[in-house]
């Protein structure tokens, strides 16, 4: 059985709040999901400890940062053995206008979400960046024209 399924309704509540605020204080958690400061607090604890919330960060406002373009990139690989993408995962992690990398099922290997200040900044990490990332044999960029859905479950 998956242990997400063994959660009640008390922990997905809990989940679900702090999805979307993080920074609620734990007496205000506890109204929201009709439990006492105590009990609330346990949980809360236990969904650390067993790795259901790994952390709590900052919402940052993109914009006011001037990195508010966003373009998702296919990209296809010349090289699919197992070191082959363990040495392009770790460029990857190096490049820090690329927010999001996922390995995807489909005619590419990879789908990468990019973040700069506009289309121009784009291009130039797309030239010099992710195009000589390693074993990176093409690209197709899709660019954002609105985030209709971003972030909490």
């Amino acid at each position: 059985m998956d242990k997400y399924s063994q959660l009640d309704r008390y922990d997905n509540a809990i989940l679900e709040a702090l999805s979307r605020d993080g920074r609620l204080p734990v007496t205000e958690l506890s109204r929201l999901v009709g439990l006492s400061k105590t009990p609330c607090q346990l949980r809360l604890k236990r969904l650390q400890t067993e790795g259901y919330i790994t952390g709590f960060r900052a919402v940052l406002n993109h914009a006011k940062l001037s990195r508010d373009h966003v373009a998702f990139v296919e990209v296809k690989l010349t090289d699919t053995t197992e070191r082959a993408l363990e040495t392009f995962n770790d460029a990857v992690r190096k490049v820090t206008e690329i927010e999001q990398c996922h390995m995807i099922a489909g005619s590419y290997d990879y789908l990468l979400k990019v973040r700069t200040s506009d289309i121009s900044r784009y291009r130039q990490v797309l030239g010099e960046k992710i195009s000589t990332l390693p074993h990176v044999g093409n690209t197709s960029t899709h660019v954002s024209m609105q985030a209709v859905k971003d972030g909490a479950i």
